[in-house]
């Protein structure tokens, strides 16, 4: 993998054959969403259930405490995107209508990043003997603390912004699995794409997140799509370190190796939005870019054709969902592994009305504060 030097380094990756192979063979060690379900009916009618709990009005617990639920909150919050920031605000708003009596302490970080902060973070929750630890799963250093926790068989993990269940876990799952399903989300994306560029012969490119599972479940799965049945040309990929900075620099790159490039696929809003000040910056209107998540960023940016299109998460249901398993768990109640919200694609010529909606729903919670 060839390095190409800038204020912000950039890893090129030359997407070969062998290297999709290999991508692919880290998203079989998961199940997919939809396959998870069907495997285990028993799950479907849980998660079902509980889509229909999120969906409406606050019951308080039923349960009698004792003392306070502890719950430690790890989240690579640190970034432009407000999911984050979002999701913990609707978190504790359901927790506080359903009547739950809590203590949690929250830390922010950067997005695989600030590791040595995360894994401070991590020993800090375990030492205080958490009743729920919410973090993440997107890299290897993630998996092995998290099994080092699971081994533990005290602190019970809540894993966000990611709803694939980890196959070699299969006997001894975290507690949850909670987010916004990457594959299901990028193939929205993907067949707008294949709308927007139905005939012919197109160049692209994709910037992805930072090495980890979120890019290869956002990136690899739209590339390996965009293969079949099409004549899409992938001219260069990019992995960066998720920040708006080296979205800017991957995209100055792809234009200086490509001039003829079509559109740009971007696996999130940080580096779309990196993607965005490099085009305007260089005057290239013409080039097709997406966002991936559809926070109030992105929204803005559509507002101003500076994307063309992203797809949006019902943001505040995972916040939602994971108050009410744990208002499930309190009462004795079997609480489903997985849960995803729902995704809407949104275009730049979107209807205005239609846009508030959308953001009626999705933070319904998170505008409150």
């Amino acid at each position: 993998m060839n390095k190409i030097l800038s204020s912000v380094a950039l890893s090129v990756l030359a997407f070969s054959a062998n290297a999709e192979h290999h991508s692919l063979q880290v998203l079989r060690e998961y199940w997919k969403y939809d396959e998870f379900l069907a495997a285990f009916p028993q799950q479907y009618a849980l998660t079902e259930k509980l889509n229909k709990t999120v969906q409406a009005d606050a019951i308080p617990l039923r349960a009698e405490q004792k003392k306070p639920v502890t719950i430690s909150v790890v989240y690579p919050g640190q970034q432009v995107s407000d999911y984050w920031v979002r999701n913990i605000s609707a978190f504790e708003q359901r927790l506080d209508e359903l009547n739950i009596d809590y203590q949690i302490n929250q830390v922010f970080t950067r997005p695989n990043v600030d590791l040595r902060q995360q894994s401070v973070s991590l020993m800090e929750a375990l030492k205080s003997k958490s009743d729920y630890l919410v973090f993440t799963l997107d890299t290897t250093r993630h998996r092995k603390f998290i099994e080092h926790v699971l081994s533990t068989g005290k602190t019970k993990v809540i894993l966000q912004n990611i709803t694939t269940p980890l196959r070699d876990w299969e006997q001894h799952q975290p507690f949850m699995y909670v987010g916004f399903d990457h594959i299901q989300g990028t193939q929205l994306l993907i067949d707008h794409y294949k709308t927007r560029f139905p005939k012919g012969e197109f160049d692209y490119s994709v910037i992805y997140f930072s090495e980890g599972y979120i890019s290869e479940a956002r990136g690899t799965t739209f590339i390996d799509q965009m293969s079949r049945g099409g004549d899409y040309n992938l001219t260069s990929s990019y992995y960066t370190d998720a920040s708006r900075e080296s979205g800017y620099h991957a995209t100055l790159n792809i234009l200086k190796q490509n001039e003829e490039i079509d559109f740009i696929y971007a696996c999130s809003t940080d580096v779309a939005l990196g993607a965005v000040d490099a085009l305007k910056e260089t005057g290239r209107t013409d080039v097709f870019i997406n966002g991936w998540g559809g926070g109030t960023a992105e929204l803005e940016a559509l507002e101003k054709n500076d994307l063309d299109v992203t797809v949006m998460r019902m943001n505040d249901d995972t916040g939602i969902a994971m108050a009410e398993a744990i208002k499930w768990d309190l009462q004795g109640e079997p609480v489903p592994t997985v849960y995803s919200g729902g995704f809407k694609l949104i275009t730049s010529d979107a209807d205005a009305k239609e846009v508030q909606s959308l953001k009626q729903k999705a933070f319904r919670y998170s505008n409150r504060d």
